[in-house]
């Protein structure tokens, strides 16, 4: 099976659900300027404050550790959170804008270079 981008694959005939996106972020938590570290109690503060108004049906964090290269070019190993947001395709246009904010207040609150964005299409059912 082959995916598309921007479509939901086939998938077996038992297989229930309706289309939905699942949208993963991924977080680190050092402060290229050498600040202290993201705390859980902080990343969480962010998430009340600036995830969960435009997501109040839900949402999953999970913490991590990952590695990336900087635009320094040094491999980078940190603490990180994988935060996971699930929706219907149909709003996909509308949470694009919400996504991106939550990824630029983010940088911004703690001096990082980025913040990872996944996108899938996916059926999912409650």
């Amino acid at each position: 099976m082959t995916a598309v981008p921007g479509t939901v694959t086939e998938v077996p005939a038992a297989a229930a659900g309706s289309a939905y996106v699942e949208t993963r972020l991924f977080f680190g938590t050092e402060r290229p300027d050498g600040g202290p570290d993201v705390t859980d109690e902080q990343f969480m503060a962010f998430v009340d404050r600036s995830v969960t108004p435009g997501f109040p049906d839900g949402l999953t964090v999970q913490d991590g550790r990952g590695q990336w290269r900087d635009a320094n070019g040094t491999i980078e190993k940190e603490r990180s959170y994988e935060l996971t947001l699930l929706y219907p395709a149909s709003q996909a246009r509308a949470r694009g804008p919400l996504i991106e904010r939550i990824r630029e207040a983010y940088r911004a609150a703690y001096g990082q270079e980025s913040v990872a964005r996944l996108d899938e299409p996916t059926l999912a059912d409650f």
